[in-house]
């Protein structure tokens, strides 16, 4: 460990809304004697995007609510002050940095347009003497041990994932330093309530499949639910096609999303529960998918904003169309195909849906009504929960076919509807329809 400098570090909290496993906060307590935190709710992500969206709706605005309030308080435990705005960060590091005689900035790395468009404006805004220190800490195999170019990760995931698998390790998690009581500020800010960023009120349907709040004590109240508790993990690979309950799958993608859990902490937990139950096909599956998730961030790093292109990464050339009333009734469930409908109303209604659902909804928008598919990829953005632009993108250009499908497959939906919810179990739950 390295002597602890004294001043005062700045841990600017993005996608990584957790204490455990985090190497921004790691570093910033193992080497300062003073740390502080912030977060800001950038009001660029509550506004609306080119295709009237807004990009983040009220599901996933109350998840991230009550993340940074789980964070705040697990950061009071180290005796850290995480404070709060709801402002731009370009508006209000430097005057942080000022107030507070900062000279290095811990964060989590991102490379996706937006996020390096905030990053240009904070540089210009410090002196030279700030450090800015980047962590990519979403990984569960970390990029300096996978490639020095990104330029070279395969275009087919099998090839991905079996070259990681026989060559790459997963790091060990890491634990931040407890600091001193005194580290804690005498000042404080207030989180915004959800009305506070342009949302009313609203209670979880009952009927929802992701009941679940965020901060990371629930994720791993959920993980611990999963694997050690039931011991569902090991049935995963058989049950993962659900569509109804809270059960089919482990939910773990939205904690994921917002970085309330690494998939290291995940790994690390699926491996203890291996050695005490056994592993078979479907503890395995939770790490396939694990790497499906790092692929699709790769892919993102290798083609840059390409991922937001209508052509894709393949630069394909087909003929989208934009037509508001067939885009509308997809987004109300009021297409021709009532599988479809289920899985929209539900994502209308929740903010969740299922992988299952995903892919059918998004191959019958894209290749049924032939849409735009970007369209498709902005509204997922708005409403889902476990939003994460590398994967969202990433599964869009795949279904669409101009990502990393080399067969361009096209879902029949109604195969798919007889195979998955054949007693019709789901269609009734959210075709519903009541008198009054």
């Amino acid at each position: 460990m390295q002597q602890k400098q004294n001043n005062t570090a700045l841990v600017w909290f993005r996608n990584n809304l957790r204490v455990n496993d985090n190497n921004s906060l790691t570093k910033a307590t193992e080497n300062h004697d003073n740390v502080i935190a912030v977060f800001f709710f950038d009001p660029k992500f509550f506004n609306k995007d080119r295709f009237g969206f807004r990009k983040t709706e009220k599901f996933r605005a109350q998840f991230l609510l009550e993340s940074i309030k789980n964070l705040e308080e697990n950061l009071a435990k180290l005796n850290i002050t995480l404070l709060t705005y709801f402002e731009s960060p370009e508006e209000r590091i430097s005057q942080l940095c000022s107030e507070f005689s900062i000279n290095t900035i811990y964060t989590q790395k991102e490379w996706t347009p937006e996020e390096l468009l905030s990053n240009r404006g904070i540089q210009k805004s410090l002196v030279e003497s700030i450090k800015i220190i980047e962590d990519f800490d979403q990984f569960l195999y970390h990029p300096e041990h996978v490639t020095s170019n990104f330029s070279k990760i395969p275009d087919v995931f099998t090839v991905f994932r079996k070259k990681i698998e026989k060559y790459v390790s997963v790091l060990p998690e890491v634990k931040p330093t407890l600091m001193p009581l005194d580290n804690l500020l005498s000042v404080s800010t207030k989180i915004p309530t959800i009305e506070d960023l342009g949302y009313s009120t609203f209670e979880a349907s009952p009927k929802t499949a992701f009941p679940f709040k965020g901060g990371e004590d629930t994720a791993l109240k959920r993980l611990h639910y999963y694997f050690f508790e039931t011991k569902k993990v090991s049935f995963y690979k058989k049950t993962r096609n659900g569509l109804v309950g809270i059960d089919y799958s482990t939910k773990f993608s939205s904690w994921l999303a917002n970085g309330s859990i690494s998939p290291k902490t995940i790994y690390w937990n699926l491996k203890n529960f291996e050695e005490q139950h056994g592993k078979n096909q479907s503890t395995y599956w939770v790490i396939f998918e694990l790497i499906w998730r790092d692929y699709f961030k790769y892919i993102s790093l290798k083609y840059d904003a390409k991922i937001f292109k209508i052509g894709g990464i393949l630069d394909r050339d087909y003929e989208w169309k934009n037509n508001q009333n067939t885009i509308q009734k997809w987004i109300d469930g009021e297409t021709d195909d009532n599988f479809v409908n289920a899985n929209m109303i539900e994502l209308k209604e929740t903010g969740w849906m299922s992988n299952r659902g995903r892919q059918n909804v998004a191959s019958y928008f894209a290749k049924e009504l032939l849409q735009d598919w970007r369209i498709g990829a902005a509204y997922f953005e708005s409403m889902l929960i476990d939003y994460d632009v590398h994967s969202n993108y990433g599964n869009w250009m795949y279904v669409a076919g101009v990502g990393n499908d080399p067969r361009d497959r096209k879902f029949n939906v109604k195969l798919q509807a007889d195979r998955y919810d054949n007693n019709h179990s789901f269609r009734n739950l959210w075709l519903q329809k009541t008198l009054f």
